[in-house]
């Protein structure tokens, strides 16, 4: 796909809708988009390459975006191979095009190509490059989310180049190629940026800072749609969740039932909620479910209620990747109620409180509710005081 983002500016990136697994290991059904960007001015700068599944392709839309003209520079925001994965080939076709990144990334540069030479320019913060009409200033961008990242901001057209913020999942022929085309832009954006950015929302603080001084008009991240109207409400919900804030009022229940005993409960705990006037309630079955779309559910709710049967002495093995992945994503600012299922010997609330304990600003409310087996009338007092608890 070639398309125009402002007169000099060319959209040269490609879909996949192919790929079954991003990063392998987030499901995208409906696929997933490389970005890649040209300019077109005295100088000729390629913004980004994309994944080798797609490098014919891409390759094709250079040469007809080029129209007969040479490359002068290659601008690499980000060195993860689903935006790195042509930059031998470029400089193969092109043996004077000089690659422009941070420091961090030209030292990458072997890491990924073994015994290949290229003609490099490491910039710092605050240095530009000069296309002509068009001015190139740089900005680092450590941590969001690799060391190496550096975003970009075109001065004339007010264009800036984010790297992997303000990304998302989905094939821009599925979403929408401009954000205002995206029927529902927030819900894959959110999941794809707590499961890829989620731990490091002090460095993507420390961007968004930049990016407001920039004010820019457009935005072109290396996935999903270029971002053009009102901006204001991309970047708050960036604020929002790089601050771990709420987005959401409502409550979180993460269920993982080996029998179907553990999955009665929740649903009458969210039943319970509903009628207690919670405004959301969002259940989902850590045994089958997405774990992605989980993680993305437990930051966007304030509350949340885990509901898990014990298992070897511990916790469900699904309750157990859960938490151990919002271990790793730095979930933090919550309030949490506990509901664990045992026949014998219930061990998931120890557990559980254990895992919770190691996470920062996690408030456990209520007493955890205990099921034995199967649950019973006998238990609706307990649940109904765990509701009063986490909606308190």
């Amino acid at each position: 796909m070639i398309k125009d983002i402002t007169p000099d500016i060319r959209f040269i990136g490609v879909d996949d809708l192919d790929l079954d697994l991003f990063e392998s290991q987030y499901i995208v059904p409906e696929g997933i988009s490389y970005n890649s960007y040209l300019i077109l001015d005295e100088k000729v700068a390629v913004m980004d390459t994309v994944d080798g599944r797609k490098g014919v392709q891409w390759l094709e839309n250079l040469e007809t975006a080029l129209q007969g003209r040479t490359p002068d520079y290659l601008v690499v925001h980000h060195m993860e191979p689903d935006h790195s994965s042509l930059i031998v080939e470029l400089a193969r076709r092109y043996p004077d095009i000089q690659i422009v990144a941070t420091a961090k990334a030209v030292a990458m540069l072997g890491q990924f190509f073994e015994n290949a030479a290229f003609n490099t320019r490491a910039v710092k913060e605050g240095e530009t490059l000069e296309l002509g009409a068009h001015t190139l200033q740089f900005a680092l961008a450590a941590m969001v989310h690799w060391p190496e990242v550096m975003v970009s901001f075109d001065r004339r057209d007010r264009v800036l180049f984010s790297a992997d913020a303000f990304g998302k999942f989905g094939a821009l022929s599925r979403c929408g190629f401009f954000g205002e085309e995206d029927d529902d832009w927030a819900c894959e954006a959110r999941r794809y940026y707590f499961n890829i950015c989620g731990k490091y929302g002090a460095p993507v603080q420390a961007l968004l800072r930049k990016v407001d001084a920039f004010a820019p008009a457009v935005v072109a991240p290396l996935h999903g749609p270029i971002l053009r109207k009102d901006l204001g409400a991309y970047l708050d919900l960036y604020r929002t969740w790089s601050s771990y804030g709420v987005e959401t009022e409502g409550v979180f229940i993460a269920c993982a039932s080996i029998h179907g005993g553990t999955m009665q409960v929740a649903q009458r705990l969210q039943e319970i909620l509903l009628a207690k006037g919670c405004p959301k309630v969002a259940l989902a079955d850590l045994a089958r479910d997405d774990k992605a779309e989980a993680v993305e559910d437990a930051f966007r709710y304030g509350r949340m209620v885990l509901a898990a049967a014990s298992y070897d002495g511990g916790l469900f093995t699904p309750a157990y990747e859960f938490l151990h992945t919002l271990q790793m994503k730095a979930w933090q600012k919550r309030k949490v109620a506990l509901v664990e299922n045992g026949s014998w010997a219930p061990s998931a609330a120890r557990v559980m409180t254990e895992m919770l304990g190691t996470m920062k600003d996690v408030e456990i409310v209520g007493a955890p509710v205990t099921i034995r087996s199967r649950m019973k009338e006998s238990d609706l007092p307990a649940l109904e005081a765990l509701a009063d608890a986490i909606l308190g």
